[in-house]
């Protein structure tokens, strides 16, 4: 039953936020609704399903509420990816450039081997640029990045580009 929820009615839209001219599409509606979170969780995880994925990487922080379920489903661990300074091992790091400045993403030396087989997670793919960092750091262990799969994707800005030919999913599109 949940499986055949329209996920798009939970999606909340917030005018001017986090400044202004900018259209936020908030999540909490959907992460509130029992019916609603389970459904879009398993529907990020269904595409995957027959891939044999050994872990899921998703990237802090709504990505980990879903990635971490999606792991479960899948029967596979969970790799987080996070901003720097928030993890205590040993790391690696990918810089990447945002509209006005940069960020990075880190992940653990050890998080992800050579045999993996790994499904990326976030909740909105936007410009791509901080999933394209998280695929990066995946490719530099060895790995196979069987996919990536986001709850919204913002389709106008192209995002999906900047993954090239990485297998990409998307629940809700605008």
């Amino acid at each position: 039953m949940a499986a055949t929820l329209d996920l798009r009615t939970f999606i909340r839209d917030v005018p001017d936020f986090p400044k202004p001219g900018i259209l936020f599409k908030d999540i909490t509606p959907l992460l509130r609704s029992a019916d609603a979170f389970g459904a879009g969780v398993e529907q990020l995880a269904a595409p995957f399903a027959s891939e044999r994925i050994s872990c899921v990487a998703a990237i802090e922080s709504r990505g980990f509420i879903f990635g971490s379920c999606v792991a479960r489903i899948l029967g596979a661990g969970f790799v987080p990816i996070r901003k720097p300074g928030k993890l205590p091992w040993t790391k690696r790091r990918n810089e990447y450039i945002l509209e006005y400045g940069t960020d990075a993403l880190e992940i653990h030396d050890d998080a992800i081997t050579e045999s993996d087989r790994v499904l990326l997670i976030d909740d909105v793919l936007a410009t791509g640029g901080t999933a394209a960092a998280a695929t990066a750091l995946i490719k530099e262990f060895g790995a196979t990045l069987v996919g990536a799969g986001f709850l919204i994707e913002l389709a106008f800005l192209e995002g999906r580009r900047k993954l090239g030919d990485v297998t990409t999913q998307s629940l809700i599109q605008y």
